[in-house]
């Protein structure tokens, strides 16, 4: 919505984001207000130009590459001319000489530590303290409250009888981490802590760990601790031992509970998951992440008939077993994620009254706030190795990479911060980049601390990049395709060849069922087999369910066995994915509607209520996450079909009024929710039809200008803008605190 414009060192600054600037990021961050002004318009005028010519180049090269293909649609694909092509155009980049990358001053919890990773919502402050609370999770209750055990809890009160079989199950996974010297954990009755080693009492003697140095760190009496930390593949386990508590009598030796490091690393989203499109919800989102910096972000949560204050945990002090002080970090090492190089935003005009590049605005307003912390005990901050990590997404080769290496290169220069402070997540989820990947990570080799896959986007990307190749698998398909194969090896295998071993992040995609716990454990320990030090989960419950994967896998040694594999032929990853379109009318109707109804159910949300990311469900009822990246992909593979004639106009909007009324059904019970039918002219709608019918002309597919134009229309319509549910300070003093792990199961996205 408009909103008035503050001029500022030749910037009209929407007033919103201009007041939390000027009155809290800025003094927060110690910078002079007027440095930060002069210097953020010298980055908008300088880097600009530069931004437009990237995003032309990209324009151009598809626009070579849709008439190659247009000019050969009745011969069968050439892939060695396809391949000539892409050199040709630049599109494919020649490797320069191996490399490791230098980045320095980075976070164990990048560097060192697998586990699992949380990507949440900023303007969501609920979701988000709670993801960043989920660096601990009770292995007890993500077992007994999911389907993890192979069945559903039982309704009603406690069940004793599936109590005792997580316990068991726990046991085994005890033994199995953290084995004991000639005995099950299952027969321990004591546990105490002796000459600075920890002893389990069992029937017949006493007995220490078959490691030893496992032991870390205990809580209260060493003769009757209350916890015991212990560590295996560089994650805590802790058990919690009170045997007056109802589980602790269950168990012969008190532990009322097992807690274990969970979701080491949470990603803060500003970009696929959230829905800002104007100064009000920038603003609103800044100082949520700015809240998280500085532990003052509160959330009042209403559950269960009451109410209570979520905040972010505190450290903990345990007693090593030297007798010194330990400090448990209770939080996820943050990482921010800022738009890519596209999108620009009206939050702020340039000297020509141009918005901005949305991305240079994050750029400098992200890494402004997470300094912040700086004045905070060592132990305390974020990142108390002084780094700032920003995921980026959505960039489209070496020398887009280079762009943003620039860009916080300016960055730290506006904000007096040492070279190479901030730390880049590249994200491998476009074609251009995966296929250059290490030319990519060459472009930033001394910020890199993050690559990863991810399917939704790549697939995305791999659609209408040849989009006029000819019409393209189901999407079902896409995942036994040449080039998925190729890509998720040769990301692993080029990160290692890179040297990002010890020294980044290597992730994988999102697990995206939250309520289908029993199959992720099944399908997500593929993650770190094949040597990625973290992936995406949707919950602190999956978090700490994913977890035992990095106890069952040892990623530091898989890594070095996969260091001399073979690299996937590029040929392989450069595969187009076409079809022999041969499928019945049942075939290409069921196709349309699963890819319309995911469309609606995500985007009617994104337009009527600026949520960016949530579980809805799909064409079966099943809640699955939905992104922008799930938008993308259904709205492109949708044009793609359209484009090459297998399905009509008529079929899709037959489809899209069909589906439209099955998620209005699916939604009755939101009263925040318009429906969609019988008029199918609302914004929401409108904003889907024109993914799809539209969706050849996006640049690169990308939705957001469809929605960010529609979501400015709801807003003008007085469609609810999202709430800040940031709790008033007096409201947040009389209220009662969360108990610590009480929203373990919530969703995070």
């Amino acid at each position: 919505m408009p909103t008035d414009l503050i001029e500022v060192a030749g910037l009209q600054v929407g007033r919103p984001l201009h007041d939390f600037l000027t009155n809290e990021a800025i003094p927060a961050a110690g910078v002079d207000e007027e440095r930060f002004w002069a210097g953020f318009a010298s980055i908008i005028a300088d880097l600009t130009p530069r931004n437009r010519e990237l995003l032309a180049v990209r324009e151009d090269l598809q626009q070579r590459l849709d008439d190659w293909h247009r000019a050969r649609r009745d011969e069968p694909h050439d892939q060695q001319a396809y391949l000539a092509l892409l050199k040709e155009l630049g599109y494919l980049v020649a490797d320069g000489d191996d490399f490791i990358i230098d980045t320095s001053g980075v976070d164990p919890e990048i560097a060192e530590i697998a586990g699992p990773q949380l990507v949440v919502p900023v303007t969501n402050p609920r979701y988000a303290l709670n993801a960043v609370n989920a660096r601990w999770g009770s292995l007890y209750d993500a077992l007994y409250g999911t389907d993890a055990m192979g069945d559903e809890p039982p309704p009603g009160g406690f069940n004793t009888d599936r109590g005792e079989r997580v316990i068991a199950r726990v046991r085994d996974f005890l033994d199995d981490a953290i084995p004991l010297d000639g005995a099950s954990h299952s027969a321990v009755t004591r546990y105490r802590i002796a000459d600075g080693a920890l002893v389990a009492t069992v029937d017949g003697g006493n007995v220490g760990l078959a490691e030893p140095e496992q032991f870390v760190a205990y809580r209260g009496d060493a003769d009757a601790p209350s916890s015991v930390l212990l560590r295996h593949h560089g994650l805590g386990i802790e058990l919690r031992i009170d045997p007056d508590d109802r589980i602790g009598q269950m168990d012969t030796a008190g532990v009322a509970d097992v807690v274990i490091e969970a979701a080491v690393t949470t990603i803060v989203d500003c970009e696929d998951s959230i829905a800002a499109v104007d100064a009000v919800d920038k603003a609103m989102a800044y100082r949520h992440w700015l809240g998280l910096v500085t532990g003052e972000l509160a959330a009042r949560v209403d559950k269960g008939g009451e109410s209570f204050i979520r905040r972010l945990h505190d450290n903990r002090i345990l007693t090593g077993s030297d007798g010194s002080e330990v400090v448990v970090r209770a939080r996820s090492l943050m990482l921010v994620r800022n738009v890519g190089h596209l999108m620009t935003t009206p939050a702020v005009l340039d000297a020509e009254g141009e918005p901005v590049f949305e991305g240079l605005l994050d750029a400098a307003v992200t890494v402004l706030c997470a300094m912040a912390d700086a004045d905070r005990p060592k132990a305390d901050r974020n990142s108390p190795a002084g780094s700032v990590y920003v995921v980026k997404p959505k960039m489209h080769g070496p020398d887009e990479v280079a762009f943003t290496d620039e860009i916080f290169t300016r960055v730290e220069d506006l904000l007096g911060l040492p070279p190479h402070t901030v730390k880049i997540g590249v994200m491998d989820e476009e074609r251009r980049t995966s296929a250059n990947l290490k030319e990519c990570i060459r472009a930033a080799k001394s910020r890199v601390a993050f690559i990863n896959t991810g399917f939704l986007d790549r697939t995305g990307d791999e659609i209408h990049t040849s989009m006029e190749a000819g019409p393209m698998v189901r999407k079902a398909e896409m995942k036994t395709q040449p080039w998925m194969l190729a890509y998720e090896d040769r990301n692993v295998d080029i990160g290692l060849a890179c040297g990002l071993q010890g020294r980044a992040q290597i992730g994988k995609g999102m697990w995206a069922e939250p309520a289908n716990m029993a199959a992720m454990l099944q399908a997500k320990i593929g993650h770190p087999t094949v040597g990625a030090n973290t992936a995406w989960v949707p919950s602190p419950t999956a978090a700490t369910l994913h977890a035992t994967h990095y106890h069952q896998v040892d990623v530091s040694a898989r890594q070095h066995e996969l260091a001399d594999r073979e690299l996937a032929p590029i040929e392989d990853l450069l595969t187009i994915p076409l079809a022999d379109p041969t499928w019945s009318d049942d075939e290409i109707r069921d196709e349309l509607d699963n890819n319309c109804q995911g469309i609606l159910g995500y985007v009617v949300r994104w337009v009527q209520q600026g949520v960016g990311c949530s579980t809805v469900p799909d064409i079966n009822d099943v809640g699955k996450m939905e992104d922008r990246a799930t938008c993308r992909i259904s709205s492109q593979h949708i044009a793609n079909w359209l484009d090459h004639g297998v399905v009509s106009v008529e079929q899709a909007d037959e489809a899209l009024r069909r589906m439209a009324e099955k998620v209005d059904a699916q939604n009755e019970g939101d009263p925040l929710y318009t429906p969609m039918a019988p008029g199918f002219d609302g914004p929401a709608f409108t904003a889907a039809r024109d993914l799809i019918l539209k969706g050849t002309e996006q640049p690169s597919g990308y939705t957001e200008p469809i929605l960010h134009r529609r979501r400015e229309e709801a807003k003008l319509h007085g469609f609810p803008a999202l709430p800040d549910a940031q709790a008033p300070e007096a409201e947040v003093r009389a209220s009662v605190s969360e108990p610590e792990g009480e929203d373990q199961q919530e969703d995070v996205t």
